[in-house]
C-alpha cells in the first residue's frame, strides 16, 4: 500500500521537477519510511538507489542545503542526461533473464537453473556467464518491474477424475436426502491424519505471555513409548454431532468398524431408537475403502450385530475432500488444538472433545488402546457368504449389507 501511494505522488510531481528536485523529492519519501525506505522507494519510483542515496546525503547535510539555497544557480543536466541504464543498453538482458526464470516455456529446457533455487544471486551469475553485466540488486530491481515474486505452490489440480463424478455426487445427495426423509441416521466417516504423541511443534498460532513461546522439540522423531494416534470419526449429518475413536494402533478396517460401533452403541442408538436403516458416506481408500475386503466383513458383522441394514456409498477417486466430515469435523478440531502440542493422550482426547463452533457442533471422543494386527486375509469363501445387495448404479460404490439368517 505504502509503495503505491509513493509511485503516484511521483506519478504526479515529476513534471513539476528537475532532475535535482526529483532526486530529493525521492529521497525525503525514503528518509520518511526509514529502514529499508531507500529500497522501496527504488521500487516504487524507479530512480536507482545509489542516486537516492545521494540525495538522502544532500538533504541530511545542513551545510550543503544552505549552500544550495544561497547559490544563484544550481547544475541540472538536460532530461535524459547521464548515464543509461544497463537494461536499457543491454537489449537482450530481460529476455535471457526471462529464459533462466522459466527454462521450459520460454527459454531453454536444459537451462543450468532448470533444477537449481532461483536466487537473485545465482541469476545473476549465469547473467555474467551470458556477457551480462548485471548484480543481484539490478537483477532484484528488474524481476520487480517484470511482476515476479516469491510465490509458495498453491493445491489447484485436482488430476483426472471419472467420468461419473458428479453422478456419483448427486446419487450421494439423493440417497442422504432419502435417508433423513425417513428419519435414518447418515453419517460420514473417515480417519484423521495420524499425530505424534509428544511435545512436537503444532500448527498454528496460539495465545502466550509476550516472548515466552510454547517450548517444543527440534526434531520429530516418534517417542517409542508414545507412538502415534489415528483419531477416526464419525460424523452425523442430520444431528451435526461427531464421534472420534482414537486408536493408538494400526488403522485397518476392523479398526473403522469398531468405531462406527461405538459411535451406534455410545451416540447413535439413543439418538434413533426406531432407526432399522443407516446410510455411511466414505473415501473410496484408507481403511474403509471400496476394495477392502476386511471392511466388508467386519461391517457384516456389525450388520448382524446391530440389526440394521448398512447402506454404503463411497466417493469417486480423488475426491476425499468432498467427504462432509472433513470440513463439518476434521477442520474444526485442527483449529481448536492449533498452537497446542499433543503432548499426551489425554490432552488429545480432551482436546477433541472440547471442539465446539456456534452452529451447534458437539464432538465426543474415547482412547482406543485395543490392537488391531494388519495383514489379515480374507477368502473368496467369506466374500460370497456376505449378504451384500449391490445397486444398480456402480455396484462397486454403492451397496446394503443386510443381515445374514441364524
Amino acid at each position: 500500500m505504502e509503495k503505491e501511494l509513493i509511485k503516484k505522488r511521483f506519478e504526479l510531481m515529476a513534471p513539476l521537477l528537475n532532475e535535482r528536485q526529483l532526486r530529493l523529492f525521492v529521497a525525503a519519501e525514503a528518509l520518511a519510511l526509514g529502514r529499508g525506505g531507500i529500497s522501496l522507494a527504488s521500487q516504487a519510483t524507479g530512480v536507482s538507489r545509489p542516486t537516492i542515496t545521494m540525495g538522502c546525503k544532500e538533504l541530511l547535510d545542513q551545510e550543503a542545503n544552505e549552500s544550495a539555497k544561497n547559490s544563484l544557480a544550481v547544475r541540472v543536466r538536460k532530461k535524459g542526461a547521464g548515464r543509461k541504464r544497463t537494461v536499457e543498453v543491454d537489449e537482450t538482458l530481460r529476455s535471457d533473464l526471462e529464459g533462466l526464470i522459466e527454462p521450459v516455456t520460454r527459454g531453454d529446457p536444459e537451462s543450468p537453473l532448470r533444477w537449481t533455487a532461483k536466487s537473485v544471486r545465482n541469476l545473476s551469475d549465469e547473467l555474467k556467464k551470458m556477457g551480462h553485466n548485471a548484480s543481484h540488486r539490478m537483477v532484484a530491481d528488474l524481476l520487480h518491474e517484470m511482476d515476479y515474486s516469491l510465490q509458495a505452490n498453491r493445491k489447484t489440480t485436482e488430476g483426472s477424475s471419472h467420468p461419473d463424478r458428479n453422478a456419483q455426487f448427486e446419487y450421494i445427495h439423493g440417497k442422504v436426502k432419502q435417508f433423513q426423509s425417513c428419519s435414518q441416521p447418515v453419517i460420514s466417516v473417515d480417519t484423521k491424519k495420524k499425530e505424534r504423541v509428544g511435545d512436537f511443534k503444532n500448527s498454528g498460532r496460539e495465545l502466550r505471555p509476550k516472548g515466552n513461546p510454547e517450548k517444543v522439540r527440534i526434531y520429530d522423531f516418534e517417542i517409542p513409548e508414545l507412538g502415534k494416534v489415528a483419531p477416526y470419526g464419525v460424523y452425523d449429518q442430520t444431528r451435526n454431532a461427531g464421534w472420534v475413536n482414537v486408536g493408538t494402533d494400526h488403522d485397518t478396517a476392523t479398526f473403522a468398524v469398531e468405531s462406527i460401533r461405538k459411535w451406534w452403541n455410545t451416540m447413535g442408538l439413543q439418538a434413533y431408537p426406531k432407526a432399522g436403516r443407516l446410510l455411511i458416506t466414505a473415501d473410496g481408500g484408507g481403511s474403509n475403502g471400496t476394495r477392502v475386503r476386511l471392511w466388508k466383513i467386519e461391517l457384516q458383522r456389525f450388520v448382524n450385530e446391530s440389526g440394521l441394514i448398512v447402506s454404503v456409498c463411497h466417493f469417486p477417486p480423488g475426491t476425499s475432500k468432498w467427504n462432509k466430515i472433513e470440513h463439518r469435523l476434521f477442520s474444526y478440531i485442527s483449529q481448536n488444538w492449533r498452537g497446542k502440542p499433543l503432548v499426551s493422550h489425554e490432552v488429545i482426547v480432551n482436546l477433541i472433545a472440547s471442539t465446539k463452533t456456534r452452529t451447534g457442533l458437539t464432538v465426543k471422543c474415547e482412547l482406543d488402546t485395543k490392537k488391531y494386527p494388519k495383514g489379515i486375509k480374507v477368502s473368496d469363501e467369506q466374500l460370497r457368504q456376505l449378504n451384500i445387495i449391490r445397486d444398480e448404479f456402480h455396484g462397486e460404490w454403492n451397496y446394503s449389507m443386510h443381515p445374514q439368517p441364524a
